[in-house]
């Protein structure tokens, strides 16, 4: 089968078509591949910076969209199937394979490159919205990378939940992003964006989501309502920050880690319970994630310096198959 592979830990220049043999799927759900997503996990494992390792050379790609071909007894998937699942890697290819519990029904209204999407960003979203902040009703989110994956996919999950958003971003066009994935005000980080959103929320959010990191970590807690919680869901501002946990004390704030695919290590059945609420947006029309640039499968490489370049808007999706 027709595939992706990386051939040494040089990030995209060592990515290269490949024909590899299809998996065997043992107890695990059996997928044609239509289309895959790109993450800037996959730049940083195939650059060798990634907490999980791979040796190459290995076919990338934690996230894909399909049509099930096989399925194990006892799972609730069949041939025929429209599915989304988080792959143990081996996603941009023709053929992949998922664990039953990784692998979701895929929602009626979304096609196959918005299905590569979801997972991912949305499963996260929700995690770091819920299970992690706890947030409620009517507070208010400021959202950093807010026109990226993560971004827009918190930006419509926590609408759907009914709070008020604020989406931080870089430029103009990424402004245009964060509004269409409902944002209810936008300010720009190049410019006084941490006075401006406390104007915005009348003296502070509710809760912080924060996928960047980096410099603005600090600002980002000065940010906050008293009682207010930051939530850590990664680092593509490249730096880990550090916290004066004084801060914390004096204003009764609350920096929180959401590690999404740690928690379900040790917790599988919520991964199910996060599937079921993202699936229930997405019928209520809330859950449409945002696709930015489209490769063919043999461009992933360009896909992927599309991602370091800090250029994506939206997801960034290989379609494998028609």
């Amino acid at each position: 089968m027709r595939a992706l592979q990386v051939i040494a830990l040089d990030g995209p220049d060592a990515v290269v078509v490949a024909d590899v043999p299809e998996p065997d799927p043992g107890e695990e759900v059996l997928i044609e591949v239509r289309a895959a997503g790109v993450s800037f996990p996959d730049v940083l494992q195939a650059r060798g910076l990634y907490q999980s390792a791979a040796e190459p050379p290995y076919v990338p790609g934690v996230e894909a969209a399909g049509v099930v071909r096989a399925a194990p007894r006892g799972s609730p998937f069949a041939p025929g199937d429209r599915v989304a699942a988080m792959t143990q890697g081996g996603g941009w290819a023709e053929v992949a394979t998922a664990a039953p519990d990784a692998t979701f029904a895929l929602p009626e209204a979304l096609d196959f490159a918005q299905g590569a999407g979801l997972i991912l960003n949305y499963h996260t979203a929700y995690f770091a919205l819920v299970t992690r902040g706890r947030l409620r009703a009517g507070e208010t989110v400021l959202v950093h990378g807010a026109a990226g994956g993560v971004g827009t996919a918190t930006l419509q999950v926590a609408k759907g939940l009914g709070a008020r958003t604020v989406a931080v971003v870089s430029s103009a066009e990424k402004e245009r992003v964060a509004r269409e994935a409902g944002a209810d005000d936008v300010v720009r980080s190049d410019g006084a964006w941490r006075e401006e959103a406390g104007e915005l929320t009348g003296g502070g959010a509710d809760l912080v989501i924060d996928p960047v990191g980096g410099d603005r970590f600090t600002d980002s807690l000065r940010s906050l309502r008293e009682g207010g919680r930051l939530v850590v869901v990664g680092f593509t501002g490249g730096s880990i920050p550090e916290v004066r946990v004084n801060r914390l004390l004096l204003r009764n704030i609350e920096v929180v880690g959401a590690g999404w695919g740690a928690w379900l290590r040790a917790r599988p059945e919520d991964g199910r319970e996060i599937g079921e609420q993202v699936h229930r947006l997405a019928d209520a029309g809330v859950v449409r994630p945002v696709v930015g640039a489209r490769f063919a499968l043999e461009d992933g490489a360009e896909a992927m310096r599309l991602i370091e370049g800090r250029g994506a808007l939206g997801k960034v999706v290989l379609d494998v198959a028609q």
